[in-house]
This record gives C-alpha cells, structure tokens and sequence, in this order.
C-alpha cells in the first residue's frame, strides 16, 4: 500500500495478548481521525466458534478496555477474499481519545439495532436497506431499455442497451434519489458503473461505457451479507466481446455501512483478471473520462468541488464532492467520493461535467493503457460518503480521507502484485 510515512509508522492491526490471556483488538488512531468521523474499522483476528454464531446472529459486540462498561457497540465479520483463515472483525469507531485503544469482543443476549439488510428482489437485482429504507440497489441483472427506445433520439439508440452491474438509484439521507438511470441525452450512462471507453482486446476497440461490442454480463455468482454493522453485495461478472466470448472475469464488492446523524459511508471495491489473452483499458482519448463514472440526479444550487494534494505531498490526498438539492428534495445534502492511495496510478485527475451532473475519479493515468493480464489482478478501491446538508468542510473531508487510508479500513480484497501499464499509441 502506497501510504506516507506518518500513517505507515503507527497505523497497524494487531490482536494483543495482555497478561490474564485475554484477547484485546488494538486500534492505533494517532491523529484522531477515526474517532473523530466514526469511521469503519477492521482488526484481523480467529474467533472461536461461539463468537463466530454471535457475530452471525447480531450478537457481537466489542467494549473499549477501561472506557465506560455500558458503551458495547455491535461488530460484524468480514472475510478476505481468497484466505479462509483471515477474518476481520469490523465495527463503527466510537468517540474517543487518540491514539491506541484497546477492545474487547463480547457476546450479548439480545441482538443489535438497526439492522442492514442485502435482499434480491422479484427482478434479479439487489438492494440494501437500513431497517426497511432504500440504500442503494445494485442492478446486477440485466436491464432492457423497453418503451424508452419510443423515446430516444434514432442517433442516440444505439446507446440505448440492455446493461447490468452498476449502482442506481442511491438514496440520500432524506431518502432522495443521487443518481441518475437511463437519460435522453446519454442513455448509456447509468447511476454509478466501473467502465472504460476504450477496451482493446486483440486488436479490435470496444466501449464498456458506451455499451459498444464489450459488455458486463452476470456470471449467476452474487452474494450477500447482512448485519448490524454493514450490508454488502459481492458480484460476479464476465465482460463479454460481442455478448459472446469472456474475456475479463470482474468482481464487485459494495458495502454500505451504518447511517449516523453525519451521514453514511459506502465502501466499493473492483477486481478485474484478464481471462486468456491481455486486454488494455484506457480513458475517452486516453485522457478523458474512464474508470469509475458517477452520473447524478439534476441538483438544484449545485456545488462541485475537487481536491488533490500537489505531487510535493506524501502522501497526497484527492476527493471531490457533488452538492446541493437532489431530485426536487427539499433539503440539501451532499456525496464526497474519496480515491484510495493503493489504487494504481494514485490519485487519478478529476473529471466533471457539471451540465450532466457528473464527476468521476479517473482511471488509469493520462496518456497510457492500463494492461490486464491473466493471472494478474487490477484492484480499484473508492469510498462514497452521503451526508445532509451543504458542501462539507474541507478540514471534516481531510479526517475522512485519512480514515480511509488507515490500515483499520476494511478491506475485501489483498493487495495486489504489480501489474503493467503501457503509453498510449
């Protein structure tokens, strides 16, 4: 993980054997950050067996050694992909002093509320709810475009094709739709998608984006996770040349975690493999958009902001928001889309396109193609956090920025080896 030296140095996971035997999960937060913006944590750890039916039932919890008796908070596991013997134990970070603190897992009688939910619907697609309200739904079965073809532009219906695998609607605190599905002007475009306009595969392009000969197709491979902690939706997909031959197989991990009054965080996480033969990925033009694509609702008094540190800085922060009153809401809120410093290319530019409501962190950088490989993982990782109110406050954006690059984040997939990057030609 690509991460300067100050957090290098003290943010860690460790499970501590204190003298009377007992387990602690120690969470080193040196600066305050993740206390100061209640924001998931994770501690690598073997449960026995008992606590393991606990978690599964809602009835873990951790309690901070030496803090108030009565403050338990519900914990939750996450698996690593591909390693069995790993489980984190994850939880939302209570207020607190900086610095290291030490918890305590715990089996109570009575299960934790509120509870999320994953639940697939009549449909095929799967929508994850806080206590019965809409979070998000993935559409991870196919969508035609039906009767919208009587609507679309002769020029544009090309565009207008079936799709899957991609996050709309997303709900706002006030349970307002962010996104935006199937519009007039670019019908391809579809909430939130991991997409690239130019896909080149033995020497032929296609348009992942744009829906143009490579398409994300549901491999029948979707499952699910529900607690008091988080909701999550792991997919599988195979990206299909001409809706006929695999060539990358994708995997998708989104996970929305539990609502506070400062609003909720949604962690997602890509995998890409290149299945028999490498496929280069690449931006509009090599330097346009690409990568993961954010189409919003109209927004009222809209406010787009973009942040990324200069090349001086180590490590170097990059977010950017999209604020204002969503889908005729009559309150403002806001979403803050943070890059992860691990991402390959780290951090990617900022594109926006403020008439379509649009702003995306790029993937790969400027001028080149992104090689996949078989064999050879491309891992992608972006933190979405939904909040009321108006534009948030650069310092509160920094403290989550940080938060996420801790190495208390949880995390789905390991880190990857190092993969190949070519110039554009």
């Amino acid at each position: 993980m690509r991460i300067g030296h100050l957090f290098v140095s003290a943010l860690w996971v460790s499970l501590a054997l204190r003298a009377d035997g007992a387990s602690e999960l120690v969470i080193d937060d040196p600066d305050g950050a993740l206390a100061a913006t209640g924001a998931p944590v994770a501690v690598t750890c073997k449960l026995p067996p008992d606590q393991r039916m606990a978690a599964a039932e809602g009835r873990l919890f951790v309690r901070e050694v030496g803090r108030d008796p009565t403050a338990a908070v519900p914990a939750q596991i996450l698996s690593v992909a591909g390693e069995a013997d790993r489980t984190q134990m994850c939880w939302l970070l209570p207020p607190g002093a900086k610095g290291q603190r030490a918890f305590k897992p715990e089996i109570l009688p009575n299960p934790a509320t509120p509870r999320l939910s994953a639940e697939r619907d009549t449909g095929g697609q799967i929508e994850l709810r806080e206590n019965g309200r809409g979070v998000l739904r993935y559409n991870y079965a196919l969508i035609e475009p039906g009767a919208l073809l009587d609507q679309v532009t002769p020029a544009n219906r090309i565009y207008a094709r079936a799709r899957s695998d991609y996050i709309h609607p997303l709900f706002g605190p006030g349970g307002e739709t962010l996104t935006r599905d199937w519009p007039l002007d670019h019908p391809h475009h579809r909430g939130i998608y991991w997409a690239w306009p130019e896909v080149d595969w033995r020497g032929k392009r296609g348009d992942l984006h744009a829906l143009q000969r490579v398409f994300a197709r549901p491999l029948g491979r979707c499952f699910t996770s529900s607690g008091p902690v988080f909701a999550q939706v792991v997919a599988e997909n195979l990206w299909k040349w001409d809706d006929a031959e695999p060539v990358v197989q994708e995997r998708a991990v989104l996970r929305a975690y539990r609502a506070s009054d400062a609003g909720r965080v949604i962690d997602v996480e890509f995998q890409f493999i290149a299945l028999r033969e490498p496929v280069l990925l690449a931006r509009r033009g090599t330097d346009k958009y690409g990568g993961l694509n954010l189409r919003f609702a109209p927004v009222e008094e809209q406010h787009i902001t973009t942040h990324t540190d200069s090349p001086a800085a180590t490590p170097r922060m990059a977010w950017a928001e999209i604020a204002g009153r969503f889908d005729g809401a009559g309150a403002p809120c806001g979403v803050v889309i943070f890059q992860h410093t691990a991402n390959p290319d780290s951090p990617g530019d900022w594109v926006q396109y403020p008439n379509l409501n649009w702003v995306q962190p790029t993937f790969p950088a400027g001028g080149t193609r992104w090689e996949l490989r078989p064999g050879q993982p491309l891992v992608l990782r972006y933190r979405l956090w939904v909040h009321p109110g108006g534009p948030a406050p650069a310092t509160e954006c920094a403290d989550r920025w940080k938060a996420y690059q801790s190495a208390h984040a949880p995390k789905f997939f390991p880190e990857p080896a190092v993969l190949k990057r070519q110039n554009a030609s």
